[in-house]
């Protein structure tokens, strides 16, 4: 019988008590604004692997995007990715201060993800990866145009984005796609997710 990888066990032995203060700040998170913590209850460990699907953590620098409770925080840490190649955009005050506490070398950016370009440690076009874990279904087109150039300004060539959405199609239209020349594709669906979620990758047209 084959044995759960490293670092995948130790998501699954992920302290019972922390995953319960979690879901009650996620709880709290979405009574005060719904729209941008978009669920009730925090993704689950099996789209956080799903998500980070690829990831070099000998590939250089990482960037993700709505840390939240740091479900995908861990999961992209536990790949190798050392600490200090993962930078963590949260806006919320209270989940920056529980991503700061849970995860002191990794830097947490408390600003929007349209203007991580002026504070992020890494240089532009320097990231092999975005792990996206916006509200993208709630946000209109300008939203998805800001924040996608800003992302894929900080990717390097061959960088991926790579965003979850409760939908069976991608969060974005096919005509912000067109205007930003990105292509996408599915990753793949888990149903052990509340609500099950689909992963997209989005890329460059032509790499």
């Amino acid at each position: 019988m084959h044995s759960k990888p490293k670092r995948f066990r130790a998501i699954a032995l992920h302290d019972g008590r922390t995953v319960a203060t979690e879901y009650l700040n996620f709880i709290a998170a979405w009574v005060k604004k719904p729209r941008q913590t978009a669920s009730v209850v925090p993704s689950s460990r099996y789209l956080a692997r799903m998500m980070v699907r690829g990831l070099d953590p000998a590939g250089g620098r990482v960037l993700e995007l709505g840390g939240g409770t740091g479900v995908f925080t861990r999961a992209i840490l536990f790949t190798g990715l050392p600490a200090d190649q993962l930078e963590v955009v949260e806006i919320n005050p209270g989940f920056a201060r529980s991503l700061k506490r849970h995860f002191p070398q990794t830097s947490i950016l408390e600003v929007p993800a349209q203007n991580v370009a002026a504070h992020a440690a890494g240089e532009r076009g320097s990231y092999q990866m975005v792990v996206s874990g916006l509200p993208l279904l709630a946000m209109d087109k300008s939203a998805h145009v800001a924040i996608l150039s800003e992302a894929f300004a900080m990717l390097r060539p061959g960088g991926s984005f790579v965003q979850f959405t409760y939908s069976l199609r991608p969060p974005v239209s096919q005509s912000v796609l067109d205007a930003l020349d990105l292509d996408v594709v599915r990753v793949g669906q888990t149903v052990r997710n509340f609500p099950p979620a689909t992963v997209f990758r989005f890329v460059r047209r032509g790499e």
